[in-house]
């Protein structure tokens, strides 16, 4: 019984757990077998990607204070962030990344960076 290629269709020669007849083939497969997510992996990143320039942009010394409204008159979204830091006094820090932070109450936020220690 021969295999077929599963992109192309043609005739497989070779290995018996041969899959694809070309590299070519075998990446054109799988792009369109991953196309859906990668378009929600993609945009997501993008949107933490930007996340982040804003934040780095705004914070260049490490710790500094910001408004809501100047955040999102750049473009932030609230809604994208890579982890949530707690305090033991129950202040809730949001990063993206390296770059975090913390509502202040009366619109304003504090800006910091997260250092490592390595």
């Amino acid at each position: 019984m021969e295999k077929l290629c599963l992109e192309c269709g043609s005739v497989l020669m070779g290995r018996v757990d041969k899959k694809f007849c070309s590299d070519y083939c075998r990446n054109s497969y799988n792009n369109k077998k991953n196309r859906d997510t990668k378009k929600v992996v993609r945009n997501t990143n993008n949107l933490l990607r930007k996340n982040y320039r804003i934040l780095e942009k705004l914070n260049p010394d490490q710790k500094t204070k910001t408004t809501k409204d100047n955040l999102i008159r750049k473009g932030f979204n609230f809604n994208y962030f890579t982890s949530i830091y707690k305090t033991k006094q129950g202040k809730i820090y949001y990063f993206v990344y390296d770059q975090g932070y913390l509502p202040l109450g009366d619109n304003f936020y504090a800006l910091v960076k997260r250092i490592k220690n390595d």
